[in-house]
């Protein structure tokens, strides 16, 4: 059977209240735990997982429940001045400056990655074994890093693959959403009821969903009727089970 990769990005103490409704809605679903939190450690350097005791017992309790816990940069900030008239571009369409590991050099990634890491081994007793870059944008200084440190598994917009082995895992875009404009809430509705027909051949279909994106009714809709259909054609998988 077909299966369904669902993840929630940008899982961080700012977001609690988003991240709980968002759970809730996929128990009512059917998901129940059988899904992905992309945690961030210290959300914009403003956010510590340290800190925040009864956010991270909430996630200790969902990983304990079966939730996959993976490292989703460290602080999700582009803090970087891109010299490439492209990099700069990306940087600031792509993303709103969130972009953490688009630009940095190998040594500064693993440090990253390490501090990650031990964060969340430290607040929340949870050990990381995939990464996803936020806004899927890596470095070629990241990707050796990951590879370096051993992670089983990493994801961008394109595929997800072990830098571990050195393999793709699986191939075909994400579908997400963006809710900072009017014009991005309709593009999003677009490519999300396009994706349902372009991407059906795909043996793994991957939904991501964000915590901003509950700021619209309409997506929030388009969420729920997204997951419901593919639930009906495929089956809950996760990332490890494709790095197995």
């Amino acid at each position: 059977m077909k299966r369904l990769l669902l993840s929630v990005h940008d899982v961080t103490p700012r977001h609690f209240a988003r991240l709980k409704t968002i759970h809730a809605m996929l128990m009512e679903l059917g998901v129940g735990h059988d899904y992905a939190m992309l945690v961030v450690p210290d959300f914009w350097r403003a956010w510590p997982l340290q800190g925040h005791e009864a956010f991270a017992a909430w996630l200790r309790q969902r990983a304990e429940a079966g939730v996959e816990m993976i490292l989703h940069g460290y602080s999700h900030r582009d803090e970087l001045r891109h010299a490439s008239p492209l990099k700069r571009w990306k940087a600031r369409t792509l993303t709103a400056r969130e972009g953490e590991f688009y630009g940095l050099d190998q040594r500064t990634a693993t440090s990253r990655l390490r501090a990650g890491r031990q964060a969340l081994r430290q607040s929340c007793g949870l050990d990381a074994q995939g990464f996803v870059a936020p806004a899927w944008l890596y470095s070629k200084g990241t990707k050796a890093a990951l590879a370096a440190e051993g992670y089983g598994f990493a994801e961008d917009h394109w595929h997800v693959w072990s830098p571990r082995r050195g393999r793709t895992l699986c191939r075909g875009p994400v579908i997400s959403y963006a809710s900072r404009s009017p014009g991005r809430i309709r593009s999003s509705l677009f490519w999300s009821r396009l994706a349902d027909r372009l991407l059906r051949p795909l043996p793994v279909l991957r939904l991501a969903i964000h915590p901003h994106d509950l700021d619209s009714a309409l997506l929030q809709e388009e969420i729920r009727r997204t997951i419901g259909q593919q639930l009906r054609r495929r089956r809950l998988c996760r990332y490890a089970e494709l790095a197995a």
